[in-house]
């Protein structure tokens, strides 16, 4: 997806809910969709906003899952293999 180059300022609810503008739900393609979602990741002190889709699993080709599994491992194996940092007692 490429960069919108929209600016916006929304209220956030005391609940912390926020209100996407019909516009920007539009160009997210997140109107025509029953239940929309967004991924939202934390970068570099902002939030990052993407849209997001529910598949159900068996709808996701075994060679996707696998490759996905494979990937999961080895960052498992990466993470597994570096020492132990001591704390100072």
């Amino acid at each position: 997806m490429q960069h919108c180059g929209m600016t916006l300022t929304l209220p956030i609810s005391k609940r912390g809910g926020l209100t996407l503008p019909p516009v920007l739900r539009r160009k997210l393609g997140l109107d025509g969709i029953d239940n929309p979602l967004v991924i939202v990741e934390e970068r570099d002190g902002g939030l990052f906003l993407q849209a997001a889709a529910a598949v159900p699993v068996r709808d996701i080709p075994s060679e996707t899952l696998a490759r996905w599994i494979a990937r999961d491992e080895a960052e498992m194996d990466a993470f597994a293999s570096k020492p132990v940092a001591k704390t100072k007692k």
